[in-house]
């Protein structure tokens, strides 16, 4: 199993505006061999961010990997941002998690 993860610092008050973005975007995970599920986490929040992480749960890393070079990986972040890149704080962290138990 392997856990692929993405923290996004998010702008105080446009935590509704960033869920609404994931919530409504095609992913075309459903279609991508190793794909077992995806998350949307809100974390806390501070004077100058909320945390929210991505987190998806592959049956491999290469499964994962293989999905990053994809048409699908593709066509799911053409619009990455869009015109709501304001309430970002910087780019994602992306931190990835083999199971080892």
């Amino acid at each position: 199993m392997y856990i692929a993860m993405n923290r996004f610092k998010i702008a105080p008050g446009s935590e509704e505006d960033f869920t609404q973005i994931w919530k409504n975007r095609d992913t075309f995970l459903d279609t991508v061999p190793g794909f077992k599920s995806f998350n949307l986490l809100q974390g806390a929040t501070c004077d100058d961010y909320t945390l929210f992480a991505s987190h998806s749960i592959w049956e491999s890393k290469s499964d994962f990997e293989n999905w990053t070079k994809s048409e699908a990986f593709r066509k799911a972040h053409a619009n990455a941002g869009g015109s709501k890149k304001n309430i970002y704080l910087g780019p994602p962290q992306f931190e990835g998690f083999e199971s080892v138990v």
